[in-house]
């Protein structure tokens, strides 16, 4: 059993301390939230005593953005196990940082890509070396809603974090990472930003070619509701995903493949963010490495394209 505490309870720290009840393997012992908000009949900590709370195993970072680097330093220091909410950091800089404090501490470290525990993402892999799909040649993937715009949310806040890519690029990056055997051979093709009045990236497109063998086109945008799904193409047929960000307990994936259409049902016992939960605290309890959670180094190859996607052009 490994035992959690909360660091932040906006909407993602009150979704994790709802999604630790339908877990076998993981207990929610305490929470801390700056802004006063409470979990049922759970005390308000402060962040620095609930780092420091002996009997907590690991720490869900559920905080803003920017404060994510220096949380991750302190829990380190308690030796105690992270979870972390997307993006770990700000620059790839901070990242490589905290990849050598977790080395030098030898902290076991997810990120929150919650989507990789789900049984749909296993499926998809099946499906792939199962079905005579051929090789994989293209890989198209969006993620965007109509966010209202104003300058001091955290969506269009700059020293916050926010914008388009850094809120929601890691997930069709991360989903094209799924299929490359060597991230180091992801390149960028060409890419496309457009910003908000604030200063950040509000919609951007990016087509990255993996080792001239297929290519990825994403999208994300906080100025339109995208169709939010996934489509790959291969040399025999295409997979698409319906919901390949927020998978629900039953989901369809539709398959094509020499004419031969089918859809394939994935069904859960846990929702998304419990799946993600009990694979975590499984690693943290057998102190081994799931292929199916977020790693720093699939942490840090995402953070490097993003990085270049949102560098202006010279």
């Amino acid at each position: 059993m490994i035992n959690w505490g909360i660091l932040g309870l906006g909407r993602m720290g009150m979704a994790f301390a709802n999604a630790i009840e339908e877990t076998d393997n993981s207990k929610l012992i305490a929470i801390a939230s700056k802004s006063g908000k409470k979990f049922k009949n759970f005390e308000n900590l402060s962040y620095e005593d609930l780092i420091k709370k002996n009997d907590i195993d690991a720490i869900y970072i559920a905080s803003l953005n920017n404060t994510h680097t220096e949380l991750i330093k302190q829990i380190s220091k308690e030796g105690k196990k992270i979870l972390c909410e997307k993006p770990v950091s700000l620059s790839l800089g901070d990242l490589i940082e905290i990849e050598q404090l977790l080395n030098k501490e030898n902290i076991k470290f997810y990120e929150a890509i919650a989507y990789y525990s789900h049984p749909q993402t296993v499926e998809i892999i099946n499906i792939l070396k199962k079905n005579n799909m051929g090789e994989i040649k293209r890989i198209e993937s969006s993620f965007g809603f109509k966010a209202k715009f104003k300058s001091d949310s955290r969506l269009f806040n700059k020293s916050l974090g926010g914008g388009s890519i850094y809120d929601l690029g890691c997930y069709p990056i991360s989903f094209f990472m799924l299929f490359a055997q060597n991230y180091e051979k992801i390149s960028i093709k060409s890419k496309s930003l457009n910003f908000a009045e604030s200063g950040v990236d509000d919609e951007a497109n990016l087509i990255l070619n993996y080792d001239n063998k297929f290519e990825g086109v994403l999208n994300v945008s906080l100025k339109a509701n995208l169709n939010n799904i996934c489509k790959i193409y291969c040399e025999n047929g295409y997979i698409k995903i319906n919901e390949p960000w927020l998978p629900g307990q039953k989901t369809n994936i539709e398959v094509s493949v020499n004419d031969h259409f089918f859809i394939r049902t994935v069904n859960s016992n846990l929702s998304i963010y419990a799946n993600q939960i009990q694979n975590v605290s499984e690693s943290f309890i057998n102190n081994n490495n799931n292929k199916n959670l977020f790693d720093i180094n699939k942490s840090i190859s995402n953070m490097k394209l993003i990085e270049n996607w949102l560098k202006k052009e010279k």
